[in-house]
């Protein structure tokens, strides 16, 4: 642990065991819950204008034409930016990426009616997030032997630097109202596994993984904020990273599909303001593993480069570390 880290004038001994999780000498087996079987995958399109018709919201409205085809088409809820051809797409001005890019027939916008029901509905028609008990499991990815990315600055872990944030997180969430459990409150590995086991096993209502990006040595100049959940059935990735990308796997947390999306846009969101860091986006993916098993909504989020001189010097700055905690927890008061 960092000098940052220690000094903080909240994180004694008794605040650390507060979010640790109780001591045992094995494993606390998971609660059961049912998890519904995956439906059959859906393949067709729709025409927009035929479903905003049937929801009973405005119509999708040309706003560019160049260099493609672009609509939006908005509820009370915010405003969505599709492309025609591009999975690129925008909720309220955040980055996000379809599932399929939508295609133009007969003078009418048409949507894969997996993005329709995965994406669409939960940001245009969705209800707010409702968070149970009010439950949380922060993970501080990394630890121990598993050191994670290193800053290109002087070539601290990443490991240090989210335990950091979490441990900056933890107050902030329990001020609001929250019960906070953390992976890992010292320098320890967990397995990913043993991490989606001391969720459920917490009743965890929602679970936020904690990480630092970065790129290999020729691409130092990339830099930004990027949030993650998990890709639905039947739908490809966002990015794959060269791990497979089978569209028919269909994981436990894929039950939170538009949960997932609605949480991972507001983190991203909250995050995006409060940082003043570049949007590389909310993405959908399978290859993280730490989130495949959670039985609730679950999101990663990859909180600058550290591989990027500019971003590793703001991320190795306590107080940019204390900002990205106090935008996490603002975004789930």
């Amino acid at each position: 642990m960092s000098n940052e880290t220690s000094s903080l004038n909240w994180s004694d001994a008794n605040l650390i065991k507060k979010f640790s999780a109780p001591r045992s000498t094995r494993p606390v087996a998971p609660t059961a819950r049912t998890n519904p079987s995956p439906a059959a995958p859906i393949t067709t399109w729709t025409s927009l204008n035929r479903w905003a018709a049937e929801n009973k919201i405005g119509q999708p409205h040309l706003i560019s034409r160049t260099p493609v085809a672009t609509y939006a088409i908005g509820t009370a809820n915010g405003t969505m930016v599709l492309d025609i051809g591009s999975r690129d797409a925008t909720w309220n001005g955040t980055e996000i990426q379809l599932g399929f890019g939508p295609q133009f027939i007969d003078d009418q916008v048409f949507v894969h009616g997996l993005d329709l029901y995965k994406n669409l509905e939960p940001l245009l028609l969705g209800s707010p997030l409702a968070f149970g008990n009010r439950v949380i499991v922060i993970d501080p990815g990394h630890g121990g032997s598993n050191v994670g990315t290193h800053s290109v600055l002087d070539g601290r872990f990443e490991k240090e630097f989210t335990l950091d944030w979490a441990l900056r997180l933890a107050p902030l969430l329990a001020t609001s109202g929250w019960q906070v459990f953390l992976t890992r409150t010292n320098d320890v590995d967990i397995a990913l596994s043993n991490r989606v086991i001391f969720a459920e096993a917490h009743h965890a209502d929602l679970f936020i993984s904690l990480h630092f990006n970065s790129t290999p040595d020729r691409n130092k100049k990339i830099a930004g904020l990027e949030t993650y959940c998990s890709t639905p059935a039947g739908m490809p990735s966002s990015l794959t990273r060269n791990y497979s990308d089978i569209w028919s796997q269909y994981f436990p947390n894929n039950s939170f599909d538009a949960q997932n999306l609605q949480l991972a846009v507001l983190l991203h969101t909250a995050l995006l303001r409060a940082s003043d860091e570049d949007d590389r986006g909310v993405r959908r993916v399978r290859f993280i593993g730490v989130l495949h098993g959670q039985r609730h909504p679950a999101a990663l989020i990859e909180g600058g480069y550290l591989s990027n001189p500019h971003e590793a010097k703001r991320i190795e700055n306590p107080a940019f570390r204390q900002k990205l905690a106090q935008a996490v927890a603002d975004a789930l008061k």
